[in-house]
C-alpha cells in the first residue's frame, strides 16, 4: 500500500516543478521582461505606456508634411522594413513554446486524472484489506468456536452411545435365546415325527407341555417385542381431507380380526354424532358412513374407541363416559377427581382439550392436570369396565405447555406446540416414574395439529392436522430381557 502512495508523491513534486519553471523562464524567452518605452519628450518621465519594440527602425516614422493646392495635409512616412527576421523567430519560438505548454498542459490533466484514479484505487484497496483482515479474524474466531462445538458434539454423542453397550449385549443374550428356540422346535418337530412312526414311544402328555411351556416362552418373548422407546417418526401420511380445523379420528385396537372400522368425529364440543366407516377404503374413498347419536357432547378431541365402546369426556364437565355401539346406551360413566374442565387446564391450541384418553399396550389411561398439581400434567391409569383409577402419577410438566401428547408402552410423550416447526420433547416413564427429555422430530404439515393419538395395533399415530386426517408410523427401540429357561 506504500508503493502508490510514493508514486502519487513524485507525481506532484513533478508537477510544482514545471509549474516553478514556466513562470521563472517563460519571460525572458518572449522578451516581456525588459522592454518598456518612456515618454520623457512628451512630459510623462519614467511612465510607461506599453510594450514596444525598442528599435525605432521597426516602427513607422513621419518624414515630411505638406498641404497641397486644395487644402489637403499630406504627409510623408517611412514605413519600417519588411525584414522581420527577428520577429518572425520570436513569435515561431512563442509559438513552439505555447504548443508545448499546451502539450505539457494536457499531459498534466491526464497525470492528473490517473493519480486520481489511483488515489481512489488505493482507497478502495485499503478498504478490502481491512474487510480482508477483518474476515480473516473472524474466520479463526469462528475456526475455534467450531472446534469447541465439534468437541462438545462428539462428546455428547459418545455419552449416547455408552448405554447402548449394555443393550447391544442384551441382544447378543436375545440372539442366543432365539436360537435356543429354534432347537427345541426342531427337537420337537423331529420327536413328533418320530412319534408318528413309532406310537407310544414317547409319553404323549409329557411332549404336549413341552409344547404348551414354549408357546407360553415364544408368547411372553413377542409382547416384550411389541413394546420399546419411541426413537423415530416417519413423514405425515395424509388420508383424507374432511371435515373443520379441529377432530378426531381412529380406529379400534382391540377389534376383532377383520374389522377395520374408522370412527370419525369432527369438531371440539357441541356435537354429538360419530359417524362410522366400514373400512379404511371406504373412509379414504367415499362418504357412506352410518350415523352414531352419543347422549351427550363431547368436550375436545381426546376420544378414543377401544373394545368396541368409544370413551369420551362430556362437554363441560370432567366426568368420563363409556359408551357401547352394540345398545346404543352409557354403559358406565366416572367423574375424574380433581381434574380441570373448560378450558381450565388445556393444551397449548386450547379447544377444551382439558381430559385427552388415550390407549397403548398396557390399557386405557387419562391425562389431565389438577389444582393440586399446580396445572402440570396427571397421568392416571384406568380399569376400561369400572373406569376406576388403578394408578396416578404426577409430573413437572405443565399442561398449557404441551401441544399434544400420546402414550407408547406405558411412557407419555409431549410435544412442544401444535403449530409450526414441532417435535417430541418430553417422555415421563411411568414404569419407573422418570422423565427425560428428548429431541424427536414431528412433521407438522399443515400447521395445526388438535389431535395425536397412538394405535398400538397398527403401531401408528393418528393426527388430525387442519383439516386432513393424517397418520405417521413410529420406530421403537426395543429390548429383549432374557430369562432363565
Amino acid at each position: 500500500m506504500s508503493v502508490p502512495l510514493l508514486k502519487i508523491g513524485v507525481v506532484l513534486s513533478t508537477m510544482a516543478m514545471i509549474t516553478n519553471w514556466m513562470s521563472q523562464t517563460l519571460p525572458s524567452l518572449v522578451g516581456l521582461n525588459t522592454t518598456k518605452l518612456t515618454a520623457a519628450q512628451g512630459g510623462y518621465p519614467d511612465r510607461s505606456i506599453g510594450v514596444l519594440p525598442a528599435n525605432p527602425e521597426e516602427s513607422w516614422q513621419v518624414y515630411s508634411s505638406a498641404q497641397d493646392s486644395e487644402g489637403r495635409c499630406v504627409c510623408t512616412v517611412v514605413a519600417p522594413q519588411q525584414t522581420m527576421c527577428s520577429r518572425d523567430a520570436r513569435t515561431k519560438q512563442l509559438r513552439q513554446l505555447l504548443e508545448k505548454v499546451q502539450n505539457m498542459t494536457q499531459s498534466i490533466q491526464v497525470l492528473d486524472q490517473r493519480t486520481q484514479r489511483d488515489l481512489q484505487y488505493v482507497v478502495k484497496m485499503e478498504d478490502q484489506l481491512r474487510g480482508l483482515e477483518t474476515k480473516f479474524r473472524q474466520v479463526e474466531e469462528n475456526h475455534k468456536q467450531n472446534i469447541a462445538k465439534q468437541y462438545k458434539a462428539i462428546k455428547a454423542k459418545m455419552a449416547e452411545l455408552r448405554p447402548l453397550i449394555p443393550v447391544l449385549e442384551e441382544y447378543k443374550a436375545d440372539a442366543r435365546l432365539v436360537q435356543q428356540f429354534k432347537e427345541e422346535v426342531q427337537n420337537l418337530t423331529s420327536s413328533l415325527s418320530l412319534l408318528q412312526q413309532e406310537m407310544g414311544a414317547y409319553d404323549y402328555d409329557d411332549l404336549h407341555s413341552r409344547v404348551v411351556s414354549l408357546e407360553e416362552r415364544l408368547r411372553a418373548c413377542m409382547q416384550k417385542l411389541a413394546c420399546g422407546k419411541l426413537t423415530g417418526i416417519s413423514d405425515s401420511i395424509t388420508i383424507k381431507t374432511s371435515g373443520s380445523r379441529f377432530g378426531s379420528w381412529m380406529t379400534d385396537p382391540l377389534a376383532p380380526e377383520g374389522d377395520t372400522r374408522v370412527w370419525y368425529m369432527d369438531g371440539y364440543h357441541n356435537n354429538r354424532f360419530v359417524r362410522e366407516y366400514k373400512s379404511m377404503a371406504d373412509f379414504m374413498m367415499s362418504d357412506n358412513f352410518t350415523s352414531h347419536r352419543l347422549p351427550h357432547p363431547w368436550s375436545g378431541t381426546g376420544q378414543v374407541v377401544y373394545n368396541g365402546s368409544i370413551y369420551f369426556n362430556k362437554f363441560q364437565s370432567n366426568m368420563i363416559i363409556k359408551f357401547d355401539f352394540k345398545t346404543s346406551t352409557i354403559s358406565k360413566s366416572q367423574r375424574l377427581d380433581n381434574a380441570g374442565y373448560s378450558n381450565t387446564y388445556h393444551y397449548a391450541w386450547g379447544g377444551h382439550s382439558d381430559i385427552d384418553l388415550m390407549v397403548d399396550e398396557g390399557g386405557l389411561w387419562a391425562v389431565y392436570a389438577t389444582n393440586q398439581n399446580a396445572g402440570n400434567i396427571v397421568i392416571s391409569k384406568l380399569h376400561p369396565l369400572t373406569l376406576h383409577i388403578i394408578q396416578t402419577w404426577t409430573t413437572n410438566h405443565p399442561r398449557r405447555s404441551a401441544g399434544e401428547s400420546f402414550m407408547i408402552c406405558g411412557t407419555l410423550y409431549v410435544t412442544n406446540g401444535y403449530s409450526g416447526g414441532t417435535k417430541v420433547y418430553y417422555a415421563y416413564h411411568t414404569n419407573s416414574s422418570t422423565y427425560e427429555y428428548i429431541d424427536i422430530v414431528l412433521q407438522n404439515k399443515y400447521s395445526h395439529i388438535s389431535m395425536l393419538d397412538y394405535n398400538p395395533r397398527d403401531r401408528a399415530l393418528y393426527g388430525w392436522n387442519n383439516g386432513h386426517q393424517i397418520l405417521y408410523n413410529v420406530t421403537l427401540f426395543h429390548v429383549i430381557r432374557s430369562e432363565q429357561l
